[in-house]
Protein backbone atom coordinates (compact mmCIF):
# COMPACT_ATOMS: atom_id res chain seq x y z
CA UNK A 1 0.00 0.00 0.00
CA UNK A 2 1.52 3.26 -1.12
CA UNK A 3 -1.09 5.60 0.38
CA UNK A 4 -0.27 6.76 3.86
CA UNK A 5 -3.92 7.17 4.82
CA UNK A 6 -6.28 4.22 5.31
CA UNK A 7 -9.42 3.74 3.23
CA UNK A 8 -12.50 5.20 4.93
CA UNK A 9 -15.62 3.10 4.16
CA UNK A 10 -17.98 5.97 5.03
CA UNK A 11 -17.02 8.05 1.95
CA UNK A 12 -19.84 9.11 -0.35
CA UNK A 13 -18.88 6.74 -3.19
CA UNK A 14 -18.77 3.74 -0.85
CA UNK A 15 -22.27 4.71 0.31
CA UNK A 16 -23.46 4.88 -3.32
CA UNK A 17 -21.88 1.46 -3.99
CA UNK A 18 -23.74 0.01 -0.99
CA UNK A 19 -27.03 1.57 -2.12
CA UNK A 20 -27.20 3.90 0.88
CA UNK A 21 -27.25 7.03 -1.30
CA UNK A 22 -28.96 7.58 -4.65
CA UNK A 23 -27.11 8.26 -7.90
CA UNK A 24 -27.95 8.71 -11.56
CA UNK A 25 -26.30 5.45 -12.63
CA UNK A 26 -25.44 4.83 -16.25
CA UNK A 27 -23.54 1.53 -15.87
CA UNK A 28 -22.93 -1.16 -13.26
CA UNK A 29 -21.38 -4.61 -13.22
CA UNK A 30 -19.25 -6.67 -10.83
CA UNK A 31 -16.17 -4.45 -11.38
CA UNK A 32 -17.43 -0.87 -11.45
CA UNK A 33 -20.31 1.53 -11.28
CA UNK A 34 -20.64 4.75 -13.30
CA UNK A 35 -22.91 7.63 -12.42
CA UNK A 36 -23.29 11.32 -13.18
CA UNK A 37 -21.42 13.91 -11.17
CA UNK A 38 -24.05 16.10 -9.47
CA UNK A 39 -21.73 19.11 -9.87
CA UNK A 40 -20.74 18.58 -13.50
CA UNK A 41 -18.03 20.46 -15.31
CA UNK A 42 -19.73 19.61 -18.61
CA UNK A 43 -23.11 18.10 -19.50
CA UNK A 44 -22.87 14.33 -19.02
CA UNK A 45 -19.85 14.48 -16.65
CA UNK A 46 -19.65 10.88 -15.46
CA UNK A 47 -17.70 9.24 -12.64
CA UNK A 48 -16.41 5.66 -12.98
CA UNK A 49 -15.82 4.03 -9.59
CA UNK A 50 -14.35 0.59 -8.92
CA UNK A 51 -16.21 -1.69 -6.54
CA UNK A 52 -12.91 -2.60 -4.86
CA UNK A 53 -12.31 -0.47 -1.77
CA UNK A 54 -9.39 1.73 -2.71
CA UNK A 55 -8.47 5.24 -1.60
CA UNK A 56 -6.80 6.07 -4.90
CA UNK A 57 -4.34 5.26 -7.63
CA UNK A 58 -1.54 4.26 -5.30
CA UNK A 59 -3.36 1.57 -3.33
CA UNK A 60 -5.48 0.02 -6.08
CA UNK A 61 -4.37 -3.59 -6.68
CA UNK A 62 -2.21 -4.03 -9.78
CA UNK A 63 -4.25 -6.98 -11.03
CA UNK A 64 -7.44 -4.91 -10.89
CA UNK A 65 -6.33 -2.27 -13.40
CA UNK A 66 -7.09 -4.25 -16.56
CA UNK A 67 -10.72 -5.02 -15.71
CA UNK A 68 -11.35 -1.58 -14.23
CA UNK A 69 -9.78 0.41 -17.07
CA UNK A 70 -11.80 -1.69 -19.50
CA UNK A 71 -14.91 -0.32 -17.77
CA UNK A 72 -13.56 3.24 -17.90
CA UNK A 73 -13.08 2.80 -21.67
CA UNK A 74 -16.55 1.29 -22.12
CA UNK A 75 -18.22 4.09 -20.16
CA UNK A 76 -16.18 6.77 -21.95
CA UNK A 77 -17.37 5.47 -25.34
CA UNK A 78 -21.01 5.57 -24.19
CA UNK A 79 -20.62 9.07 -22.74
CA UNK A 80 -19.10 10.36 -25.98
CA UNK A 81 -21.81 8.75 -28.12
CA UNK A 82 -24.73 9.48 -25.80
CA UNK A 83 -23.83 13.14 -25.34
CA UNK A 84 -22.85 13.55 -29.02
CA UNK A 85 -19.51 14.92 -27.83
CA UNK A 86 -16.63 15.86 -30.11
CA UNK A 87 -14.06 14.63 -27.61
CA UNK A 88 -13.45 13.61 -24.02
CA UNK A 89 -11.28 14.52 -21.07
CA UNK A 90 -10.59 11.63 -18.68
CA UNK A 91 -9.11 12.61 -15.33
CA UNK A 92 -8.06 11.08 -12.04
CA UNK A 93 -6.98 13.16 -9.05
CA UNK A 94 -4.72 11.71 -6.34
CA UNK A 95 -4.67 13.09 -2.81
CA UNK A 96 -5.99 16.37 -1.49
CA UNK A 97 -3.07 18.32 -2.94
CA UNK A 98 -3.77 16.69 -6.31
CA UNK A 99 -7.39 17.83 -6.26
CA UNK A 100 -9.05 14.66 -4.95
CA UNK A 101 -12.10 15.42 -2.80
CA UNK A 102 -13.65 11.95 -2.41
CA UNK A 103 -11.12 9.40 -1.24
CA UNK A 104 -12.33 6.38 -3.22
CA UNK A 105 -10.55 5.85 -6.53
CA UNK A 106 -12.55 7.27 -9.42
CA UNK A 107 -12.12 8.60 -12.93
CA UNK A 108 -13.94 11.61 -14.34
CA UNK A 109 -15.20 11.25 -17.92
CA UNK A 110 -16.03 14.69 -19.31
CA UNK A 111 -17.69 15.11 -22.70
CA UNK A 112 -16.08 17.98 -24.63
CA UNK A 113 -17.03 20.22 -27.53
CA UNK A 114 -14.75 22.54 -29.48
CA UNK A 115 -14.83 26.07 -28.07
CA UNK A 116 -16.84 25.14 -24.96
CA UNK A 117 -14.94 25.65 -21.70
CA UNK A 118 -15.39 23.40 -18.68
CA UNK A 119 -17.29 24.78 -15.74
CA UNK A 120 -15.58 25.03 -12.37
CA UNK A 121 -16.09 21.90 -10.31
CA UNK A 122 -18.34 22.22 -7.27
CA UNK A 123 -19.73 25.56 -8.45
CA UNK A 124 -23.33 24.40 -8.44
CA UNK A 125 -25.49 21.30 -8.20
CA UNK A 126 -27.22 20.36 -11.45
CA UNK A 127 -31.02 20.01 -11.51
CA UNK A 128 -32.16 16.39 -11.04
CA UNK A 129 -34.28 16.42 -14.22
CA UNK A 130 -31.23 17.48 -16.27
CA UNK A 131 -29.12 14.70 -14.72
CA UNK A 132 -31.90 12.20 -15.38
CA UNK A 133 -32.08 13.22 -19.06
CA UNK A 134 -28.30 13.01 -19.50
CA UNK A 135 -28.18 9.61 -17.78
CA UNK A 136 -30.88 8.29 -20.13
CA UNK A 137 -28.88 9.45 -23.20
CA UNK A 138 -25.72 7.75 -21.92
CA UNK A 139 -27.48 4.50 -20.92
CA UNK A 140 -29.06 4.34 -24.40
CA UNK A 141 -25.58 4.55 -25.97
CA UNK A 142 -24.35 1.26 -24.44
Amino acid sequence: MLNSEPYQPDNIFAKILRGELPAHKVFEDDVAVAFLDIMPQSPGHTLVVPKLASRGLLDFPADGWGPFMGRVQLVAAAVKKGMDAEGLSVRQFEGAAGGQTVFHLHFHVLPRWEGVALRRHADSVEKPDVLKAHAAKIRAAF
